[in-house]
């Protein structure tokens, strides 16, 4: 991991990713999460406030350790037991059909292998269980998606290998997950390219 990686780019992530307009969209999307949780890339921790009550144990897995220090702070004041694993979402190491719920939050974007990191979270959910997640991605307008292909490269290579074109509803179908629910939206205060978001729950199809 090159100092950038490792110093610089958790502090950016930070200060994007706890900004008004971020934080107000995880309390609605995590509303629904109940027993026992698996969230992918928990980042530096800035859902776990926003969990309900209903959640009875949450493991967090992330293959980069971000702000440990601020990280450990937040899993202590959490409300229920926090487990981290450091590994791939796209091999996840837990027993087919553990989990009640599998929360993603701004996380598919920069997965190497999204296809495979969502059939990885099809197999851990039990057959009745939910999958929820908020993520931006490709945009409906054509314009704007056009934007987003030309970007792509560049922004990656700046934010951590996040990709803006991932047309997320389709991964998600693809992956034999069946989506019950989603919310397009265009986030305000956020760069066009930036803009296109999906927030939606999947189960098992």
């Amino acid at each position: 991991m090159g100092l950038y990686s490792r110093y610089v780019l958790p502090r950016v992530l930070e200060f994007v990713m706890s900004q008004k307009a971020v934080m107000r969209e995880r309390e609605p999307t995590l509303a629904e999460a109940q027993g026992e949780v698996l969230e992918i890339g928990y980042g530096t921790g800035l859902n776990l406030t926003h969990y309900p009550s209903t959640v009875d144990r949450l493991t967090v897995i992330d293959p980069a350790e971000m702000l440990p220090a601020r990280v450990q702070q937040r899993i202590a004041a959490a409300r229920m037991p926090v487990h981290i694993e450091r590994c791939m979402a796209e091999h996840l190491p837990f027993d087919r059909g553990r989990f009640d719920c599998v929360v993603t939050t701004w996380t598919l974007c920069s997965i190497p292998d999204a296809k495979a990191a969502l059939a990885e979270i099809r197999r851990v959910l039990k057959p009745d269980g939910q999958y929820l997640f908020i993520e931006h991605g490709r945009s409906d307008d054509p314009r704007t998606a056009a934007r987003q292909d030309r970007l792509d490269w560049w922004h990656g290579l700046i934010s951590g290998g996040c990709h803006v074109n991932r047309p997320i509803d389709a991964l998600v179908r693809d992956s034999g997950l069946a989506i019950e629910r989603l919310d397009r939206f265009e986030m305000r205060g956020t760069p066009k390219y930036l803009a296109a978001h999906y927030r939606g729950a999947a189960r098992v199809g």
